[in-house]
C-alpha cells in the first residue's frame, strides 16, 4: 500500500522541494496551504497529489485534514512565518502570529494526526526548526523563541511516543534562498554568505534531502535528533 505524507506550509520554496522529494520517494502527499492555493494545486498535479487548505492556527481547517488525509505514515511540519523587527518594536499581533504558526501549529497538526500513527505502532513526524532556534538571532526573538521550542517539543515528544514505534526528528535550515529571504539587498546577502563557512547559500533541496533521509528507513534508529543544515554556519 503506499504510503502518504501531509507537509504543511508546502506551496511555500522550502514545502515546495519537500513535496516533489517525497513523491519521488513513492509517496502519496497531501500538500498543505493557508493562502497559495493556485500554486498548491498545480504543485499537486505535478507530482499527483492533492493540495488541502489548512492553516495551521486554525482548528477547523485542522480537523478538516484529518477528515481528507485519514491517517498518514508521515507529518512534515513546515508551516512557517517570520518577522525582522527589533523585540521592543514588534507588534502584539505579529508576535502572536509568529508563534501560532511556527510553534503552536506544528504541536496542534501533531496533536491531531500523531493518533492515528499510535493506533498503529507506527509513524514519523519531522519539524522544520531553524539555525536560529539553537543560538538566537538579533531582531528576530519572536521567530527564535517559536523555533526554539519547535527543538524542546520535537525531543519530548519523540521520548513520548517512541514506546509507540513513531519517530520525531527535527530538520533545522541555515539560510536558504527562497521567497522569505528575497527582502535583503545584494549587499546583504553578500555579507551573510561571507559567515557561511561552506560559502553558499541553501537551496530548498537541502533540506528536502534532509527530511527525505529522516523519514526513510535509513533513520530507522534515530529519533528526537536536531539535524542541523546550514553550510557550517551554526556549529
Amino acid at each position: 500500500m503506499q504510503q502518504t505524507a501531509l507537509v504543511t506550509g508546502g506551496a511555500g520554496g522550502i514545502g515546495d522541494a519537500i513535496c516533489r522529494k517525497l513523491a519521488s520517494a513513492g509517496y502519496f502527499v497531501y500538500i498543505g496551504y493557508s493562502s497559495s492555493e493556485a500554486k498548491a494545486s498545480a504543485l499537486a498535479e505535478k507530482i499527483g497529489g492533492k493540495a488541502i487548505k489548512l492553516d495551521v492556527t486554525s482548528s477547523a481547517d485542522i480537523a478538516k485534514a484529518a477528515e481528507i488525509c485519514g491517517n498518514i505514515d508521515l507529518l512534515i511540519n513546515n508551516a512557517g512565518v517570520s518577522e525582522i523587527d527589533l523585540f521592543t518594536s514588534i507588534s502584539p499581533e505579529k508576535s502572536s502570529r509568529i508563534l501560532a504558526v511556527d510553534l503552536a501549529g506544528t504541536m496542534e497538526c501533531s496533536r491531531t494526526f500523531v493518533k492515528g500513527m499510535i493506533s498503529r505502532k507506527s509513524g514519523c513526524i519531522v519539524n522544520i526548526s531553524s539555525m536560529w532556534g539553537q543560538v538566537g538571532a538579533s531582531c528576530e526573538v519572536d521567530y527564535s523563541a517559536a523555533k526554539a521550542g519547535i527543538i524542546g517539543f520535537t525531543k519530548a515528544l519523540a521520548k513520548e511516543v517512541a514506546p509507540s514505534g513513531i519517530r520525531v526528528n527535527c530538520v533545522s535550515p541555515g539560510f536558504i534562498m527562497t521567497e522569505m529571504n528575497s527582502r535583503f539587498s545584494p549587499e546583504d546577502l553578500e555579507l551573510i554568505r561571507e559567515d557561511i563557512p561552506l560559502g553558499i547559500f541553501g537551496e530548498p533541496r537541502h533540506i528536502a534531502d534532509a527530511v527525505a533521509f529522516l523519514s526513510s528507513p535509513a533513520a530507522e534508529y534515530i529519533t528526537g535528533q536536531v539535524l542541523a543544515v546550514n553550510g557550517g554556519m551554526v556549529i
